[in-house]
């Protein structure tokens, strides 16, 4: 049998026979991401108008300690180094970050978007070796299935943060009862988009029934793996959208408590 050596030449960066507008995708994921680092990190400093009566940031969610009612363990430590700026979102907020981060999906987004690696399928890439993730600091990517566990347990606060945006107190009286505004809509929402990105995690769907040789015996975990099989389908779509909630409600409580916008009582 004869054989040959073929020899795939490198493409220069940027280099490619597509004629379509290949770029756009990995900008727009460049701006979108970017603008929402930016916001966050911005509102995650603040350390005010977080909270606003019944309602409760996610950025802020659980509230450890801080100077709103949602507080858990009441105000900032007497301890805490005054040279060391504090905000109870930089005591939560890097875990879900890190679910995010080390996603399956954003991994290709911003691989393609922040780092040209590559920009896009048949575009050259600023290097000529592949890189990986097998060495540090990308080996820490395999952690993403530890930080769904985290991200099932903030699952589970902001749905308890819904239930507490569906009593308010009356200022007058002191008496509080049940009621719907505006802002639990945004909340309950948010938290929907985030369990439909969650829980249609593809570590959670190996978690749920990678395991088992023939799951169609297992009338449960075969359950259970259609149900996130169904959500993993649409991962990228739950995965934007849920993004931009969590950064709208932030806006939503923020800009209400600043009193710019009024939220409506509908009960």
């Amino acid at each position: 049998m004869s054989s040959s050596t073929v020899t795939i030449p490198l493409r220069r960066f940027g280099e490619t026979a597509r004629r379509d507008a290949w770029w756009i995708a990995p900008l727009g994921v460049l701006l979108a991401l970017s603008a929402f680092i930016v916001y966050s990190t911005w509102a995650a400093f603040q350390n005010a108008h977080y909270a606003h009566g019944p309602y409760l940031s996610p950025f802020y969610s659980p509230e450890l300690f801080g100077s709103s009612p949602h507080a858990v363990f009441g105000p900032k430590p007497a301890a805490w180094p005054a040279w060391l700026p504090f905000s109870p979102a930089l005591l939560i907020l890097p875990f879900p970050g890190l679910f995010r981060v080390t996603c399956y999906y954003y991994r290709g987004a911003y691989y393609k978007a922040f780092w040209a690696d590559p920009p896009s399928c048949t575009v050259g890439e600023p290097r000529s070796t592949y890189w990986g993730e097998r060495s540090f600091p990308l080996i820490l990517q395999n952690a993403h299935r530890y930080f769904l566990y985290v991200a099932l347990g903030f699952l589970l606060i902001l749905l308890h943060d819904v239930w507490k945006a569906l009593w308010f107190t009356n200022p007058a009286t002191g008496i509080t009862s049940f009621g719907l505004g505006v802002g639990t809509l945004v909340l309950a929402a948010n938290v929907t988009l985030l369990g439909g990105y969650t829980l249609g995690c593809h570590s959670l769907r190996h978690l749920v029934g990678g395991g088992i040789d023939e799951i169609s015996k297992h009338p449960v975990q075969h359950t259970s793996y259609r149900c996130v099989g169904c959500l993993n389908r649409r991962h990228m779509a739950w995965a934007w959208c849920s993004l931009v909630s969590v950064g709208f409600t932030d806006l939503y409580v923020r800009l209400c408590s600043m009193g710019i916008w009024t939220d409506w009582r509908i009960l």
